[in-house]
C-alpha cells in the first residue's frame, strides 16, 4: 500500500499554520564570551536574521558586527535559551510570557557594556 505524498502547497499550509517557538535567543561570541540576548513571539525569524546581516556586514548593532568581522563566523554560536511554556488556559498570554521570560535572562545574563553587545533591556523583536 503505497502512501500518499503530500503536495508542496499542503506542505507549506503545515507549516505556516503549526505553531511557531516564542523565547528567548542569543547570539554568543565564544572568543570574548560577550553576547547578544533577544526575543521574540517567533524564534526562527531572529536568529536567521541576525546571522544573515552578520554575513553580509550589514548588522544594526555595530559593535557586534565589528567583533563578528574581527573573529569570524566558527567564534560565534546561535543559541535559543528558552522557549515559552503554552499553556491550554483561557487566560494565558504568551506576550506576557516571553516578558517574564526576558525579565529572567536579562537580570541572569546582564548582556550590556563588558559582557554583552545589548544596548538596553529592550530585546524583543518582530
Amino acid at each position: 500500500m503505497e502512501e500518499s505524498k503530500k503536495s508542496r502547497k499542503e506542505l507549506n499550509q503545515e507549516y505556516m499554520k503549526r505553531p511557531k517557538p516564542a523565547g528567548v535567543f542569543q547570539v554568543k561570541n565564544t572568543a570574548n564570551g560577550k553576547i547578544l540576548l533577544g526575543s521574540s513571539l517567533n524564534l526562527e525569524g531572529p536568529l536567521n536574521s541576525h546571522r544573515f546581516m552578520l554575513k553580509i556586514g550589514s548588522h544594526r548593532n555595530k559593535a557586534l558586527q565589528q567583533d563578528w568581522n574581527e573573529y569570524g563566523e566558527q567564534n560565534f554560536v546561535f543559541e535559543i535559551l528558552e522557549t515559552v511554556n503554552v499553556k491550554d488556559d483561557p487566560n494565558f498570554n504568551l506576550s506576557d510570557e516571553l516578558t517574564l521570560l526576558e525579565m529572567i535572562w536579562l537580570e541572569k545574563l546582564q548582556p550590556f557594556g563588558e559582557k554583552g553587545y545589548n544596548l538596553d533591556s529592550n530585546i524583543r523583536q518582530a
